[in-house]
Formats: structure tokens, C-alpha cells, sequence
């Protein structure tokens, strides 16, 4: 029981690991190629934490290689605008000033309901309101409404605006959070200073944001 613990606790590390190694883009979107390894490295994984006789270097070295396989890809994808067409398509345009291109719906095997619910994501609810659907190369599906029905920004309108700083959180669930203080240009003592001239502890905030302008947000916690 002690060495499956440690074996499973050794390769999660390492799994871990390998996913940071090849990049944030595995975690936000995932192209086939990125699918593959993926679900590759967590059937390889699995098997040696279910059979303990099994060495482990016969799994790190398998993933070493995928690994290794992936990040060659991505360099490959960088450098060659066939081989990432091959590897991971083109977008493709299903919507065209209104009128839905079902040749293509088809083609990409996308039910209506499939497109109708992606739309819906988007806030839209009118087929006919959309001047550019594009299906990604990673499923997504990005839509421009057409002008008359796009949201009047306030440039439109000729208002002007301050730009907004970014809201740092600086203490969460009670605890401060000394890594953003560069960020939002505060310390400790700015802090605790706030926090008692809001007569409040520590201990007592949920969450605190302050802008590089020293405005701040504070969330009580909820007394249960």
C-alpha cells in the first residue's frame, strides 16, 4: 500500500511536470495533437500505479518521448505553415452575413442545435444578426455581429474615460498576498492601514483589490 502511494504521488509529480513543460496552450485549448498526448500520458500513468510490478522508468521514458514528440511538433507548427495546416486545420467560416453555410456545417459534422447553443454562448440568439461565424482550428467558435447590432462602446459616443488600472488582490480568504505588491504599489504596512481604517481584521476579509491608483475593493467574509 506504501509503494503505490509513493509511486502515485511520483508520477502525478511528474505528470505535472510534463504538461508545464509543454506550455499553458495544452491547458487552454487543445488541438488534436495536444488531445493525443494528453490522454496518452494519463493512460501511461495509470497503468504502473495499478500494477506496482511494473518499473518506473517504463513509464517516465514513454513520456519523455511524448513529451520530447510534442514540443518538436510545436517548433514544427512555428516554423511550417503546411505542417500546421496538416496537423491542426484551418478555421472555417460557417456563418457569412447572416446566411448559415450548411455545406460546411455538414462537412464539419455540427448539428444546429451544436451551433444554435454555441451562439447562445456568445449572447447571440439571431442567426440572422451575425455577420462572421468562424468555427477554430480548436472548436471554438468566434462570432462578429454586424455593426448595427455590435455594442455602442463608449469611443462611439465620443465619451471620454480613465483607464482602468488593474484590480491586484492583495489579501484572500485572510490572508495577505505579498507577490502582488509590486503590481498595485503596496506593502504591509498600506495594508494593515486600509483594512483598520475600514475597522476590520485581517482575518475578517475575504477578498481585498487595490488598483496602482490606491483605490481599493474590500469582500467581508460571511459571518456563518
Amino acid at each position: 500500500m506504501f509503494v503505490t502511494l509513493i509511486r502515485t504521488v511520483i508520477l502525478y509529480i511528474f505528470a505535472i511536470i510534463s504538461i508545464r513543460v509543454m506550455g499553458k496552450r495544452q491547458i487552454g485549448e487543445l488541438q488534436p495533437s495536444d488531445l493525443v498526448v494528453t490522454l496518452l500520458i494519463s493512460q501511461i500513468i495509470s497503468i504502473p500505479i495499478q500494477d506496482t510490478d511494473i518499473p518506473l522508468v517504463n513509464t517516465i521514458i514513454p513520456i519523455l518521448l511524448l513529451v520530447g514528440f510534442e514540443i518538436l511538433t510545436s517548433v514544427l507548427n512555428m516554423k511550417s505553415i503546411k505542417f500546421r495546416s496538416f496537423m491542426h486545420g484551418h478555421p472555417v467560416v460557417i456563418i457569412n452575413d447572416g446566411k448559415l453555410n450548411q455545406k460546411m456545417l455538414k462537412e464539419l459534422r455540427f448539428t444546429l442545435d451544436d451551433l444554435l447553443e454555441a451562439l447562445r454562448q456568445k449572447d447571440v440568439f439571431d442567426i440572422s444578426q451575425v455577420q462572421y461565424a468562424i468555427v477554430e482550428t480548436n472548436g471554438q467558435i468566434s462570432v462578429l455581429l454586424k455593426s448595427q447590432y455590435d455594442t455602442v462602446t463608449k469611443e462611439d459616443l465620443n465619451i471620454k474615460t480613465q483607464p482602468q488600472g488593474y484590480k491586484c488582490p492583495v489579501v484572500i480568504d485572510g490572508k495577505i498576498v505579498n507577490k502582488n505588491f509590486r503590481i498595485c504599489n503596496m506593502t504591509n504596512q498600506k495594508v494593515s492601514k486600509i483594512i483598520k481604517k475600514e475597522k476590520l481584521q485581517i482575518k475578517e476579509v475575504l477578498l481585498m483589490t487595490v488598483d496602482a491608483t490606491g483605490n481599493h475593493t474590500i469582500i467581508r467574509k460571511d459571518k456563518i
